[in-house]
């Protein structure tokens, strides 16, 4: 039987953190099930979904104060299960572009959030736009629809609250 944790790290960026963080996992007989990770800033922030067996994790648990000591990096850590997905979900893809500004993720996840709709995975940039140099803000995200939903209306509020909202936006299925 394998227990999960889900780690979250941040440390100072710098050539090795990957190597550092994976070996420790795997001289602890821990499998990394699933990642995320990203320079922000000046930092290196790592999201991982790790599976072992319970005494595995048991020891991992007891050593990360000195893990984070020896490798330079906060964690945090939380034991986890199987993903409880909505049943019958259908993942559907979301992007979209437009000058950046404040409000942006809020108004994308409160249409969402208002309709019951999850959130599967979620990611942001800015950029600056080609010619011109103006603060573009581009969003990418997967969400999981109920399969009893009226898609063409869902699509019709979308496009309309993002036309208020003078965002570019698409809702695809996957």
């Amino acid at each position: 039987m394998t227990t999960k944790l889900v780690i979250s790290a941040l440390a100072e960026d710098r050539p090795g953190i990957v190597d550092e963080l994976s070996n420790v996992l795997y001289q602890q007989s821990l499998n990394i099930e699933d990642s995320r990770m990203t320079v922000l800033g000046g930092e290196f922030a790592i999201l991982l979904l790790v599976s072992g067996e319970p005494s595995a994790i048991d020891a991992f648990q007891t050593q990360v104060n000195d893990i984070e000591q020896k490798l330079q990096m906060r964690m945090l850590i939380k034991a986890t299960s199987e993903s409880s997905a909505i049943e019958n979900a259908i993942p559907y893809a979301v992007k979209v572009a437009a000058l950046d500004h404040p409000g942006i993720v809020n108004n994308i996840a409160s249409f969402f959030s208002a309709r019951n709709i999850n959130i599967v995975d979620l990611h942001t940039e800015s950029y600056s736009a080609p010619h011109t140099g103006s603060p573009m803000f581009a969003l990418h995200m997967t969400i999981g629809i109920a399969a009893d939903t009226n898609i063409a209306q869902l699509r019709e509020a979308f496009t309309q609250v993002c036309d208020e909202l003078n965002l570019d936006a698409e809702l695809t299925n996957l």
